[in-house]
Formats: structure tokens, C-alpha cells, sequence
């Protein structure tokens, strides 16, 4: 395929977990000359396989994925890492002749890739160390409570409970003396010289979707989730705290191994987690421009993504 357009094309495929775009995207891979690029703050963590409903050995065979296995689960990654890592890999496959199809379910770091990022200063270990502290001591919503006191704007749109995105709003001010939603308001510098094709897999109904989370995590348990993160954490000496074990799964079976919950418990609570990180995700999505919905749940879905995507790249060749 000789691409004409002025700029070249870019497949953005997003959805909530249990959304079926990992099917979706190994179609159009086989169809089409893409290569696939994950966008799954998870799937970046060597070993957490189970837990981040991976693709497999057969489909990675068939449809190879970039940006899956980056780190080690004690490491840690960004959106701005994100951003840098997959321009590169998107320049490269375009310079092959083929598209970047880039999928996934974290919103952040499609906004990132497409919007640039705000001038945020870089973690600090010992200043995430003292939030820590202070949480432990005070419990979250204490800490929420001293957010609110020099962030309201930021503080006002975090639950009390949001243990990860108060400490990093609370982190910024520690670090720069200015709330992180005035850092967040000065213009970004954007870079994304790509001709972007968005589409969203979204339930035509969400207790249909509530059932499928409910039978991928029951598959999960199945498969052996709880004893995954044993292995982990005897490889690598992980803590509670570590921003991997914070991921939907890994979060509820950590407490499920450290005994505060029993097997069912660890059921409930992971289902009703996955279902609010779809919540979250679907505003996400609805809050985006340009942005063309499929219903998820109907039959074909492959092949009316695929014909929509042969379309907008046909008027792309046209009008380039």
C-alpha cells in the first residue's frame, strides 16, 4: 500500500478492559500492513502475564506487539517515557511503509502520545517515601484532606481513597511549590505528525461488558493469577507500594496473599475494580473528539472495523 496523504497514517484503536480490541487489532494486523503497538500501562511488566490478560505466544507469533515486556515489575515507567518510546517506534514502522496500530485501554497515555505532555517534574523517591509514610500514619483521606488545602482543583476531582493520583498531585507541590492543575493549564509543545484514524469499542450495554469482566477474571483466578504474584514477589522483592502492584488484579491479590481476604473476597473485589477501571476508561473516551464508536458487542465486529479502516486509508490516498 503506497500511502499519498501529506501525513502518514496512524491506527488508534482504544476501548475499555474486556472490550475484545486485542481480537479487533489481530485482524487488521492480518488484513492490513500494520504493526501493533500496546498501549497497557500493565502489559509493559515482564512476568504479570495472567493478571494484564496478555496476548499469548500464538497470537504474539501471528501479530508481534511492541512495547509488551519493557520492564521489570520493580521498575517504573510513564506517559512521558510512553510518548518518547512509541514516536520512535512509529517513526520506524512508518519508514518500513507500514502503520503503527496502536492498542490499548490506557487513556493516559494515548492523551500523552496525541496531546503532548505538561511540564511535570520527574518522581522523587524520598518525596513519594514521606507521602507514604504520612499515609500510613494518617491513613489516605488525611492526605487527600492536605491536598485539598493546596490543590482544591485537583483535590475536588480525586476520591479520598485515590491513594496513587493524591500522592503524585501532593508530590508536584512538594516539589515545585505551584498545584499540579496550575502546571497543568500552561501550553504543551505537540508532536504528532500523524494523520490519526481514533476508534473506540464501547458497549452497546454495560452489563453485558460487566459479564464478560466478571468471566475474564473468574478465567484469571482460573489460570492461576494468585500464583503468578507469588513468583513475582519472591523474584523480585516487590512491596505493596510499587506502582505495578497498584494494577487492577495485582492490587486485590496482594491483600488476598497477605490474608486480609479469603479466595471469594478476592473475587468480589477484583470484578468490582476491573469494572470501575472500565468506568473510568469509557469517560475517558467520551470526553475525545474525532473518535469513531463501535459497538463492542456485536457480531463482526472485526470485519466492520476492518471495512471502516480500508475507507478513511482509501480517502486518505485520495486526498493526499
Amino acid at each position: 500500500m503506497s500511502i499519498q496523504s501529506t501525513k502518514s497514517p496512524a491506527i488508534l484503536l482504544m476501548g475499555p478492559t474486556a472490550s475484545g480490541k486485542t481480537a479487533v487489532a489481530a485482524r487488521l494486523a492480518r488484513e492490513l500492513p500494520c504493526e501493533i503497538i500496546s498501549v497497557d500501562s500493565a502489559q509493559i511488566y515482564k512476568g504479570m502475564d495472567i493478571g494484564t490478560a496478555k496476548p499469548d505466544a500464538e497470537l504474539l507469533k501471528r501479530a508481534p506487539h511492541h512495547l509488551l515486556d519493557v520492564i521489570e515489575p520493580h521498575e517504573s515507567y510513564s506517559a512521558a517515557r510512553f510518548r518518547d518510546d512509541a514516536l520512535a517506534l512509529m517513526r520506524e514502522i512508518t519508514e518500513r511503509d507500514r502503520i503503527p496500530l496502536l492498542v490499548g485501554g490506557t487513556m493516559l497515555y494515548f492523551k500523552a502520545l496525541t496531546e503532548g505532555m505538561s511540564e511535570l517534574p520527574e518522581a522523587d523517591p524520598v518525596i513519594r517515601l514521606v507521602i507514604d509514610t504520612m499515609a500510613e500514619e494518617e491513613g489516605w483521606p488525611a492526605v487527600h484532606a492536605r491536598l485539598m488545602k493546596v490543590d482544591r482543583e485537583t483535590a475536588s476531582r480525586l476520591e479520598p481513597s485515590d491513594a496513587q493520583r493524591i500522592q503524585r498531585a501532593l508530590e508536584v507541590y512538594y516539589l515545585t511549590n505551584k498545584p499540579m492543575s496550575a502546571l497543568l493549564k500552561k501550553p504543551k509543545y505537540v508532536y504528532f505528525p500523524y494523520a490519526a484514524i481514533r476508534i473506540a469499542l464501547v458497549p452497546g450495554d454495560r452489563e453485558v461488558l460487566h459479564e464478560r469482566i466478571a468471566q475474564r477474571f473468574d478465567a484469571m483466578l482460573e489460570a492461576g493469577l494468585v500464583r503468578e504474584l507469588k513468583e513475582l514477589r519472591e523474584e523480585y522483592g516487590l512491596e505493596a507500594g510499587m506502582t505495578s502492584m497498584r494494577c487492577v488484579g495485582y492490587r486485590q491479590a496482594w491483600d488476598h496473599l497477605s490474608g486480609k481476604t479469603d479466595l471469594a473476597q478476592l473475587r468480589e473485589q477484583g470484578i468490582a475494580a476491573t469494572r470501575q477501571l472500565a468506568k473510568r476508561q469509557l469517560t475517558w473516551l467520551r470526553a475525545l473528539e474525532d473518535v469513531t464508536e463501535f459497538d463492542c458487542l456485536v457480531p463482526g465486529l472485526g470485519d466492520l472495523v476492518l471495512e471502516y479502516v480500508r475507507r478513511e486509508l482509501e480517502a486518505m490516498m485520495v486526498g493526499g
